[in-house]
């Protein structure tokens, strides 16, 4: 399948891009943005990634603690590098880790992302292309984030342009990383439990409540038409 998830991870790259020029040109709007993202990563999570890694694992407390162990672990590599977009800008350049050093971990966050979607395809087509999709909605947000970060420390933007650029690039080389493994349906099984934890952990406390900052019924109506447009997809589209 690696013709169609080295393309995907593409996209998702320039999705990153297209999140970091936003975030140049156009912040007042990107909320409304997050919130549709927030109710695909979620859905994405919750109806797809989540019951392949029972499948494959066929142990539900098994998987149960690996997403345990997928949230906790992205909420502490987040908090270790001050790597969360709701921090006061203040507080934020008090750390010596902001700015480039958040560039950087956004930009491994993006590998990781890529390296699912190469993953994903080794369970199938469809469970590829939803996890492709949770990726898209999240780097977007990764972009948009990538160029606050740097920011936050300076105004240079040429060093956040560069930053973008380098998140946007992560995720193909990911997913080429990905799509080269070759490994067992349970240890498969048990990565897509860990990624189930990521996913929620983004959705949950990442991007929903920076979209819902100031709730709006539009906003309300997009986070549930992303989590019900993949719950259909899940639902009728066959394996």
């Amino acid at each position: 399948m690696t013709w169609i998830a080295l393309p995907l991870a593409a996209v998702a790259g320039l999705a990153t891009a297209a999140g970091g020029y936003l975030a140049f040109r156009l912040s007042h709007s990107l909320p409304t943005l997050i919130a549709l993202t927030g109710g695909v990563v979620v859905a994405v999570a919750l109806f797809d990634v989540l019951p392949e890694a029972v499948k494959a694992v066929d142990d539900p407390r098994r998987v149960t603690t690996l997403v345990g162990v997928g949230f906790l672990a992205f909420f502490l590599i987040e908090r270790t590098l001050v790597l969360h977009h709701r921090d006061d800008p203040e507080q934020a350049r008090a750390h010596h880790q902001v700015g480039a050093l958040g560039a950087a971990g956004l930009s491994v966050h993006s590998f990781i992302d890529g390296l699912g979607i190469g993953l994903a395809f080794g369970v199938d087509t469809k469970t590829g292309v939803l996890v492709a999709i949770a990726v898209l909605a999240h780097d977007f947000a990764d972009g948009m984030n990538t160029v606050s970060f740097v920011l936050s420390q300076s105004s240079d933007r040429a060093r956040a342009a560069r930053w973008l650029w380098v998140d946007a690039a992560a995720p193909f080389v990911g997913a080429v990383v990905g799509t080269q493994l070759q490994i067992s349906d349970y240890a498969l099984g048990s990565i897509l439990a860990v990624y189930t934890g990521f996913f929620i952990y983004m959705g949950a406390t990442d991007l929903l409540p920076e979209a819902h900052t100031h709730p709006s019924h539009a906003r309300v109506a997009l986070t549930v038409a992303g989590f019900m447009f993949i719950y259909v997809i899940t639902n009728l589209v066959p394996s």
